[in-house]
């Protein structure tokens, strides 16, 4: 496990849970198949699940059949007689739900996520973050699979970018599709998180390069700017815990920690001085991952927010839970629970990167 615990941020609720939040789903003898599974997350998963479980079969549905061949040729995947690996397109229905016939556990992780590219490229995002959904809802209908949990992100709050406004929508495809199912499976639900620390695309790497590379500054696009941030183990651990809970129809938003972009930029060079070169189009100051509108219907737990469909009856998950206060929202600026320069240093030396 990482050196950070998403249990430590202390609640602002003072209700004690006879619930264990943080029980995850059991995969012994299950079929499990993830989207984009040879990605950053995906990967990690993979690791995490062999390593951890005894899965019947554990399928890797992705459209790079490079990334493929990589994957299955790396010792730590291509030995393991558990994994399969199947090309295919969210884009392309029946090949979802010709891959998810004897499937139990889907976890959607396939997406555009580059920004500027979504914005270059609106139709190519909106065909697989947007309709790459409702194509996973009806593939996994069509194949009786028991549960799909999929991976979201902050910038699906408020969203400024195509990005993030085909994220939002998105994560309400698996909420509604409860109104597909009723009672009974599939059960889908929706996990959003801020920036990974060990994957691709992360400012970390970037900063990193740089600093290889001999370069006399360091980027930064406001003083201000501050992020969420969770390593790739945590983000597994909490999606397979959020998998052993869900109900359908909600999303899980972690706690998890803030961080100034300029102590980043001074733990992972400390001796470089940064220049300003302003926000991008498309980008935020602070992020956020619950809005003052969603926290109507949002629920803490010790190490979770869940934000609950209003349409929908809910069980409590937890003995004495309450709804967060009136005008609550999740910020990486008002976070009360802040990273260290010593703790990021920890955490970047464990990513897979450090």
């Amino acid at each position: 496990m990482s050196t950070l615990n998403m249990n430590s941020p202390p609640s602002t609720s003072t209700n004690k849970t006879s619930e264990d939040s943080n029980q995850v789903l059991d995969l012994d003898n299950k079929v499990i198949l993830v989207t984009g599974g040879t990605g950053s997350f995906g990967k990690a998963f993979v690791r995490t699940v062999l390593n951890r479980s005894a899965p019947r079969k554990l399928i890797i549905f992705s459209r790079d059949e490079a990334k493929q061949y990589e994957m299955q040729n790396n010792p730590a995947y291509g030995s393991d007689k558990r994994l399969r690996f199947f090309l295919g397109d969210v884009r392309d229905v029946n090949r979802l739900e010709m891959s998810f016939r004897d499937v139990d556990y889907v976890v959607h992780a396939a997406a555009l996520k580059q920004i500027p590219a979504a914005e270059y490229n609106p139709f190519e995002c909106i065909r697989t973050n947007v309709h790459g959904a409702e194509n996973v809802v009806t593939a996994a209908i069509r194949a009786g699979v028991q549960k799909v949990i999929a991976l979201s992100t902050d910038k699906a709050a408020n969203p400024i970018n195509l990005y993030g406004a085909s994220k939002l929508a998105s994560d309400k495809i698996f909420v509604a599709a409860k109104n597909l199912t009723g009672t009974g499976p599939p059960y889908f639900s929706v996990v959003r998180y801020g920036n990974v620390i060990g994957s691709r695309g992360s400012v970390i790497p970037l900063f990193r390069k740089l600093l290889q590379d001999n370069a006399k500054t360091l980027p930064i696009t406001d003083e201000r700017m501050t992020r969420f941030w969770i390593t790739l183990e945590q983000g597994v651990e909490f999606v397979l815990s959020c998998a052993g809970i869900m109900r359908g129809g909600e999303i899980f938003v972690p706690k998890i920690p803030s961080m100034k972009i300029t102590d980043l930029a001074a733990v992972i060079a400390p001796k470089l001085p940064y220049q300003i070169v302003g926000i991008r189009p498309g980008e935020k100051l602070h992020e956020e991952m619950i809005t003052e509108d969603e926290a109507r219907s949002t629920v803490e737990l010790p190490d979770r927010y869940v934000i609950r469909s209003p349409h929908y009856e809910h069980q409590p998950y937890a003995v004495g839970e309450n709804l967060v206060p009136e005008s609550f929202r999740y910020t990486s600026n008002s976070n009360t629970y802040w990273l260290s320069p010593s703790e990021m240093r920890s955490l970047i030396k464990d990513s897979d990167f450090g």
